[in-house]
């Protein structure tokens, strides 16, 4: 098979869908990979990594989407990227596609076979593509957050693990899932007060053994949720439905109870957000301000740290990379019934229910794809 790696282009994405290693693991199976001229800069993977590797350099990404017969990726594909695809090409990649009609609408035209990461199953019922990438966004909203608490970038002036005679700031985390677990374990670890609310009592049960008494845990109703938000200088929206959009918890009404200068971290935004007043922004801009209250939602948190993204990426999404080229799409996803859960988009049509739900689109079994 011929797998392509082109250069990602949304802002600030410096992350690569293979590294040099995972193209040459793909050559010593007998495939032939083509990776745009630059693709690696951004991790330090330089052109002749990859061609020591066994992979051929090409000049554009046209050059990519033109000869591959699956497309590798770490974001979505871009408008330009989009007009590109052709039917039966397979595109792997994360999607996000819930809050994105317009996204949808256009792999739908394209007719290409497109594998989301963050859809993918394990037979423990995780998310094994999405988790790397999660406990990444987790780590990195803690320093999103304390950073943006800072008085010269818009905050109260909070430092969140306070100083002797000073109370650490509080920290409130809504999730208790892999990016609220790691956002706890930084936040706890820089000596915090944090409170983390979730609705599964086995979650709960899980997070407080770990922690003991180093983080505080709360049944997600609305009274918590809204007393934990009022109280805290620092709130992380940690919300997964797989594949679905978010749910809007924090509703705009509820930024009238912070304090001005708080700070609200959506790391579900690239499921559309679970704060009433997000709104996608980028690391070139990544803060904005409603109502006194600082909001950082980069869509692509893991980007910034991209070597250390990249490669945890690769480490989950090679294995079904090699299972792909080696058997061929549908025969992969035959075999192998949790990925062929990360099958969203096929022949026109969606094939994951919660996508077609939030974009208004037809829905397809998995399973007629595959017959």
């Amino acid at each position: 098979m011929i797998i392509g790696t082109p250069r990602e282009i949304k802002n600030h994405e410096y992350r690569v869908g293979l590294t040099p290693e995972s193209a040459r693991e793909l050559v010593a199976h007998g495939h032939r990979v083509l990776v745009e001229t630059a693709a690696g800069e951004g991790i330090g993977a330089h052109d002749r990594f990859y061609e020591q590797a066994g992979a051929e350099i090409v000049g554009t990404p046209a050059d990519i989407f033109a000869a591959a017969d699956m497309v590798v990726k770490v974001k979505e594909p871009q408008p330009a990227e989009r007009a590109m695809l052709r039917p039966g090409q397979i595109l792997y990649t994360y999607l996000h596609l819930a809050p994105d009609p317009d996204l949808t609408r256009d792999l739908m035209a394209s007719g290409a076979v497109c594998i989301a990461y963050e859809t993918v199953t394990s037979p423990h019922g995780g998310l094994p593509l999405l988790k790397p990438m999660s406990q990444v966004a987790g780590r990195m909203a803690i320093q999103a957050g304390a950073t943006a608490l800072e008085k010269a970038h818009g905050g109260r002036g909070v430092l969140l693990g306070g100083v002797p005679g000073v109370a650490p700031g509080k920290v409130c985390i809504i999730g208790g899932g892999v990016v609220g677990f790691n956002a706890a374990q930084m936040a706890a670890g820089l000596g915090a007060d944090v409170t983390i609310l979730d609705r599964d009592p086995e979650v709960l049960e899980r997070v407080g053994t770990f922690f003991e008494a180093r983080a505080k845990t709360r049944f997600s109703n609305r009274a918590n949720l809204a007393e934990c938000v009022a109280e805290a200088d620092l709130v992380i929206g940690a919300v997964l439905i797989p594949g679905a959009e978010a749910p809007k918890l924090v509703s705009r009404e509820m930024l009238g109870t912070m304090r001005p200068g708080s700070v609200l971290v959506d790391v579900a935004i690239d499921q559309g957000g679970c704060f009433e007043t997000s709104r996608a922004t980028t690391h070139a801009d990544p803060t904005y301000v409603v109502d006194g209250i600082v909001h950082y939602a980069v869509a692509n948190m893991p980007g910034a740290v991209a070597r250390t993204s990249t490669y945890a990426l690769n480490n989950v999404t090679l294995p079904h990379a090699l299972h792909i080229a080696g058997l061929g799409w549908k025969e992969a996803l035959r075999r192998d019934t949790h990925l062929a859960q990360g099958l969203n988009v096929w022949n026109g049509k969606v094939t994951f229910e919660a996508v077609a739900e939030a974009t208004g689109t037809d829905y397809v079994p998995v399973e007629q794809a595959l017959s």
